[in-house]
């Protein structure tokens, strides 16, 4: 094996490195805002529920727009 082909495979070695580095970053963006999205639907999955927890009440103040028919 000569010098050249050894400069020649590490060449390679640390393109590919390159590549791997650059999508392991992307990978890590993308996980990083789907974790964003999970926690944003986690809050609104625990608002609806609240909601739904309050309209089981009886005697509590509704919201106008439960009353709306639902014609409109």
């Amino acid at each position: 094996m000569t010098t050249s082909d050894i400069e020649r495979r590490l060449t390679e070695l640390e393109i590919k490195a390159g590549f791997a580095e650059d999508l392991l970053d992307r990978l890590n963006q993308t996980v990083f805002r789907q974790q964003q999205q999970i926690e944003q639907l986690a809050r609104e999955l625990s608002a609806l529920r609240k909601q739904i927890a309050d309209a089981a009440v009886p005697g509590a103040p509704r919201s106008l727009r439960d009353e709306i028919p639902p014609h409109y």
